[in-house]
């Protein structure tokens, strides 16, 4: 029998279970949803927005049209028209400008995000839902893998990503494709298959047409969320923060924790600090972890043991009090508009009426 025939529905209790995770959400939730007309983005646009209906809230479909072919902008009216036939406001967001001839993917992908980020703050939305499911999940480790990522890139997409403006979440991480096709059939909702899912040019493409299993062994379940949980444990007892961005890592503690640990917390760090999307290299991380807890450089407060990793500045020094060594990271160059450590769903959610926008401290 085919697996999309037999696939269970994902119903609003379901949907319900998978949210809660992401708690706590405002009184009246107001949801932004990526949605691109494809299977996945449009059963997440639909399920999204009955969950906050039953909250007194309201899901707003973002569907960004980066201008690549000559059928995205009817395709995109297409889906506001679908959308509106259920009742959900959605808006088109054009990638204006001149297109790159090479890694156009990449810069694709950077300017959905930058463009989705924008239409939350101007709207003062705090949560941006993303459809990835457990079939992109699986292919996305198997990529990096590939390309010999560190231990973050490994772990797979976060279900959850804290930026300065927004919560990104993606509630259908666990939730296989095959699931949300049964779903789309049975309300009898027909999709757009983006033709660049099959385009050989491309490697996730490549991968699907391949038939490859992408994982020799799956994420156990919760994995992520306990990881992270170590790291942010192991941030709390060994982070001081400065002035200008900058963290200071106690150098004495750091060198006690695990290895895996270690590279989990300064990848954290740099991708905080440095600003950038995907974590350092795996290569380019052992090699720093291996210098922040080697032996200090001789000379003073161990200057000699300086460098840098992903955009970020790391210099031994000793502190101000006592005769502790800590290592200083801060942007490189004086570079600017980082993550903060602290995210900023911290200073949202707990009053009814306050925004992000006004309790955030960035």
């Amino acid at each position: 029998m085919n697996d999309e025939v037999a696939a269970t529905l994902l119903d609003s209790r379901e949907f319900e279970r998978l949210m809660a995770p992401f708690a706590p959400f405002e009184a009246r939730p107001e949801l932004a949803v990526a949605v691109s007309g494809g299977r996945d983005s449009l059963c997440l646009a639909l399920l999204a927005d009955q969950w906050a209906r039953e909250r007194d809230g309201r899901a707003i479909a973002f569907i960004v049209d980066h201008g690549l072919r000559a059928e995205a902008a009817r395709e995109a009216q297409a889906t506001c028209e679908l959308l509106a036939g259920r009742g959900i406001e959605s808006h088109v967001l054009q990638w204006m400008g001149a297109k790159p001839a090479t890694g156009v993917q990449q810069a694709a992908r950077e300017a959905r995000y930058r463009l989705l980020r924008d239409a939350c703050r101007q709207r003062g939305i705090l949560h941006l839902l993303v459809a990835h499911q457990a079939d992109d999940q699986a292919e996305t480790v198997a990529m990096r893998a590939v390309r010999r990522s560190g231990a973050d890139g490994l772990a797979g997409m976060a279900s959850l990503l804290e930026w300065s403006d927004v919560r990104l979440l993606r509630p259908l991480l666990g939730v296989p494709r095959s699931r949300l096709s049964a779903t789309l059939r049975a309300l009898d909702i027909a999709w757009i298959d983006d033709p660049s899912n099959v385009d050989p040019r491309f490697e996730r493409a490549r991968l699907r047409a391949a038939g490859v299993a992408p994982l020799d062994r799956p994420v156990a379940k919760g994995q992520r969320a306990d990881e992270e949980a170590q790291v942010a444990e192991a941030g709390v007892a060994l982070l001081e923060f400065g002035r200008d961005q900058a963290v200071a890592i106690d150098r004495a503690g750091f060198v006690q924790i695990s290895v895996d640990l270690q590279c989990r917390l300064i990848s954290r760090i740099v991708q905080a600090i440095g600003g950038g999307d995907h974590p350092p290299r795996r290569d380019r991380l052992d090699r720093a972890v291996a210098r922040l807890s080697g032996p200090p450089a001789r000379g003073k407060s161990g200057r000699g043991g300086d460098f840098t990793l992903s955009g970020c500045q790391f210099a031994l020094r000793q502190a101000e009090t006592g005769r502790r060594l800590l290592w200083i990271v801060r942007p490189e160059n004086g570079r600017k508009g980082g993550q903060p450590l602290i995210p900023a769903a911290f200073f949202t959610c707990g009053s009814v009426d306050a925004t992000h926008l006004e309790k955030s401290p960035t």
